[in-house]
């Protein structure tokens, strides 16, 4: 789907997703949308735009993610019912612009009559008129891509660290890891591009892991990774056992410095072991999930935070008009 607009893209976002909504907005030099969201009796609410929307080509900003704030479903179901009412009101067309999709991780079945919920979380948004979904560093992009019929737009998290990298790479031997086999291609990709940036050899590293039912297995890496300064690139981290492995492997295998990197902090409690003594140097994640709790305190240590509103605000300002993703996306 292309898009030619003129004037300003109309973005809305709900007071869930209100921080990272305002950065995008400020990028692009714009206010964000007017809305008004209530609270109603046994947990009902509504969302309607305050601005009239017939005609435009609206943009809704909403990370979908679980916390003590508000559930996953919780999320996913007001995001659906507003496009829906954006779509009744005359919207030419919606795009849900999603820093972190829920469930994209059930994405085929691992067990006899197991769901695949993946693409039923995509007949919702097609079943209220979505047009176009727009998400960062997806975990399965053939599985994403095949369960929309919509357009979709992948949006490459690696850009948002690859520059921080790339400004300390070259002093020392540097090897970038998977944690997993099954990150290989992604922690590849962050690699041309840190070795793009720095004009300097990059080397590559994948550690051997095996999950059944549940539990996690291997502790072999692949790669020569000895006073080398160690990247761990991976998209999600929720309990970090599997960057954890990965960083015991390197530092066994003797490696001078593990950092790591990573697309979406949605992390539990059993994160907090990355950054016990044993932990890795640093964890650098994207803004994608808002960092609270007991690991909002850790901001000012360990952990850091790059930003990936100027990555949706470029992309949202070139669907609005018509111009290539080339860059920034890969598109399907």
């Amino acid at each position: 789907m292309s898009v030619t607009t003129a004037g300003d893209p109309l973005v809305f976002a709900s007071t869930q997703t209100a921080e990272f909504a305002q950065a995008v907005a400020t990028r692009l030099g714009i206010a964000l949308a007017a809305s008004e969201e209530r609270e109603f009796e046994r947990g009902e609410h509504k969302m309607r735009p305050r601005e009239e929307v017939r005609g435009r080509h609206v943009f809704v900003l909403q990370s979908i993610h679980g916390d003590s704030m508000a559930s996953t479903n919780d999320r996913l179901v007001r995001l659906l019912f507003f496009i829906g009412a954006l779509k009744d009101a005359g919207a030419a067309t919606v795009t849900a612009c999603l820093p972190y999709l829920a469930y994209a991780r059930k994405d085929r079945r691992t067990q006899p009559q197991d769901p695949v919920t993946t693409r039923y979380v995509a007949a919702l948004f097609e079943a209220v008129g979505c047009d176009r979904v727009v998400v960062l560093d997806v975990h399965n992009e053939a599985a994403f891509d095949n369960a929309y019929r919509c357009e979709t737009v992948r949006l490459e998290a690696d850009a948002v660290f690859a520059a921080t990298v790339a400004a300390s790479a070259g002093k020392s031997r540097v090897v970038v890891a998977s944690p997993d086999s099954g990150g290989v291609k992604r922690a590849e990709q962050f690699r041309m591009k840190v070795e793009a940036l720095s004009k300097g050899g990059i080397e590559f590293a994948f550690m051997h892991k095996l999950r059944e039912h549940g539990q996690l297995s291997g502790d072999t890496l692949v790669g020569d990774v000895k006073d080398a300064e160690v990247l761990v690139y991976d998209d999600i981290i929720a309990s970090g056992s599997t960057i954890m492995r990965t960083v015991r492997a390197a530092r066994s295998a003797g490696a001078r410095t593990v950092r790591v990197f990573a697309t979406h902090p949605v992390f539990t409690a059993e994160a907090i072991q990355l950054f016990g003594d044993d932990g890795p140097d640093s964890v650098t994640v994207s803004d994608s999930v808002p960092i609270r709790g007991q690991y909002a305190s850790l901001l000012q240590g360990r952990l850091r935070v790059c930003s990936a509103a100027p990555l949706f605000a470029e992309c949202i300002r070139r669907l609005h008009h018509g111009e290539s993703l080339a860059g920034v996306a890969r598109t399907g």
